[in-house]
């Protein structure tokens, strides 16, 4: 029973910011990476940018420069700072958590909702 959980979507003009934040909550040992991917109708699910519990980040390319991922220390909690919106990043953001379960061996990747973020004036 691991869930993760988004919020923080919304509606934003072109060139304005929003911030997700991601929990997850249940039987966890560790978590080895949390991340963020988008998905707009019709399309793929698309990689946005991922932290591992060292703090080494990646991202995409078309978000570098302009959203920041992070993670709250001794906090299963990771967040997607985004600034400079585009009508393009319109999508519906999840949440990915690679993680260790108690008295399991091994990761796996567990999946938030997803939290709705609309870029338009």
């Amino acid at each position: 029973q691991v869930q993760l959980v988004e919020s923080g979507g919304g509606l934003v003009q072109p060139g304005g910011s929003l911030r997700l934040s991601c929990v997850a909550s249940g039987s966890i040992v560790s978590i080895n990476r949390m991340g963020w991917y988008s998905q707009a109708p019709g399309k793929q699910r698309e990689f946005i940018a991922t932290i591992t519990g060292g703090g080494v980040t990646v991202y995409a390319d078309s978000v570098k420069g302009r959203f920041t991922i992070s993670k709250v220390g001794g906090t299963n909690t990771v967040y997607l700072q985004m600034n400079s919106l585009k009508p393009e990043d319109t999508a519906v953001y999840y949440c990915n958590a690679r993680i260790g379960r108690i008295g399991r061996s091994g990761l796996s990747d567990y999946w938030g909702q997803g939290t709705q973020v609309t870029v338009s004036s």
